[in-house]
């Protein structure tokens, strides 16, 4: 098993990096058109609420895709030569994935809370700290100051850190607008409540304009990803 893994790493690396790009990309559709849904006012608070349960699962699979995606990433750019450090740094990598993937699931778990938990908050701060470490990382590398290669033909993985980072900012929209809604909907689960209509429309409407730019963005990376054009 062991020579199996080490022969065909590369090629396991890339085939879970898929599958993490699919959850992702396939996770925010489904959000998109289970949104209509929980807006609809013909349907009592009750089956709209249902409905955000829903969105609040499928959003899981786009999430612990995303949050997959940096170590797959790192890992190969290793096995590439585009990032120096293996070894120690690839294993603290994966370490922290599994600390990120049990914050991650364990904000989920309180999702149809009223306010943010604190895996809520943990599971935020890890974004606040992780933007402007990729964008920083990706721009210093693209001008040649390193740490990751950036030579013809090696720019694209500076690029695609610059867009993961600009992704993450914009799932960070994203999630604004979803910590809302439960709250919103235990207002109107006590009854007809014309602003809180209002508030959730607004809400949806804007989180699908938002929701655009994050495909434009998920897109984005994996053309810099799949064609390596510069």
């Amino acid at each position: 098993m062991i020579e199996f893994l080490t022969l065909h790493e590369l090629s396991i690396l890339r085939y879970l990096h898929i599958l993490a790009m699919v959850f992702w990309l396939g996770g925010e559709w489904g959000v998109f058109q289970t949104s209509f849904k929980v807006v609809d006012p013909e349907l009592t608070a009750s089956e709209r609420l249902r409905h955000l349960d829903t969105v609040f699962r499928i959003d899981i699979l786009a999430r612990i895709g995303i949050v997959s995606l940096l170590p797959l990433g790192l890992h190969m750019g290793h096995l590439w030569g585009l990032q120096p450090n293996g070894g120690g740094f690839l294993v603290a990598t994966w370490i922290v994935w599994v600390l990120w993937i049990a914050i991650t699931l364990l904000a989920f778990r309180d999702k149809m809370a009223k306010s943010k938990t604190l895996f809520g908050y943990l599971e935020d701060w890890t974004r606040y700290i992780l933007i402007p470490v990729l964008l920083i990382v990706g721009t210093t590398s693209l001008m040649g100051l390193g740490p990751f290669e950036a030579g013809d033909g090696q720019n694209w993985y500076a690029i695609k850190l610059i867009i993961f980072g600009i992704a993450f900012i914009v799932g960070l929209v994203l999630r604004h607008f979803l910590h809302s809604w439960p709250g919103i909907f235990a207002a109107l689960l006590q009854g007809p409540d014309a602003d809180s209509e209002k508030k959730l429309a607004r809400s949806i409407r804007a989180s699908r304009k938002v929701a655009i730019c994050y495909w434009i963005t998920i897109l984005a990376a994996g053309f810099f990803g799949a064609v390596k054009p510069v």
